[in-house]
């Protein structure tokens, strides 16, 4: 009898540990922070850079427009901040900066249909003609529902300058995508930066 007690309050132990552990989870905690770099480049031959004050909205692979709104003004200001806490200066375009930074908003949309064709199944007597009095006719119902998703993140892409190719082909050398809920909350701009570039300690020069 004890060990079927242990048992079931072990299981009770369990299942509200793993419920308060999702419950409780602080909003910085439910995003998503994934960067890459190009394994050839180093870091610490790049001297300035350049930054967008406006962030590029590209909708399903198509640019939009570029905006400046509040959370966007925050992350480009976070973005340069740590940039010069790792050794870059910033620099105007036009002052040939070793790298370029973007700032990209990214929106895709997504629909399904969802098909309730058996729904009636479970609820046989309310389909019931005579529920209706019309005895003797069979109905089927085949409800569906039409849903839409947008599913959106914020990109940084760090584009080599200095190297550029007579050709006009820049290298994208670094980027960085943060995803999850609350992605776009001013309060979290200088958060998501700072998750990025704790992931990156390599982008730093003397």
């Amino acid at each position: 009898m004890k060990r079927l007690v242990y048992a079931l309050l072990g299981m009770a132990l369990l299942s509200s540990c793993s419920k308060d552990a999702v419950r409780n989870l602080d909003p910085d905690e439910t995003n998503l922070y994934i960067t890459n770099k190009d394994e050839a480049v180093s870091f610490a031959s790049y001297h300035t850079f350049a930054l967008s004050d406006s962030a590029v909205v590209i909708r399903n692979n198509e640019l939009v427009e570029k905006v400046r709104t509040d959370f966007d003004a925050a992350f480009i200001d976070a973005l340069a901040a740590q940039m010069t806490a790792r050794g870059y200066t910033r620099v105007s375009h036009d002052n040939n900066p070793d790298l370029g930074l973007t700032v990209n908003r990214i929106y895709n949309d997504y629909s399904g249909v969802i098909d309730y064709y058996d729904y009636w199944n479970y609820y046989g007597g309310y389909w019931d003609p005579y529920y209706w009095g019309y005895p003797g006719y069979s109905y089927y119902p085949g409800f569906f529902g039409i849903y839409t998703i947008t599913d959106g993140g914020v990109m940084v892409d760090m584009i080599d300058i200095k190297n550029a190719s007579t050709s006009s082909q820049l290298k994208l050398i670094w980027n960085g995508l943060v995803r999850g809920s609350g992605t776009f909350g001013v309060n979290r701009a200088a958060g998501h930066v700072n998750a990025l570039f704790a992931q990156s300690p390599y982008i730093t020069t003397p």
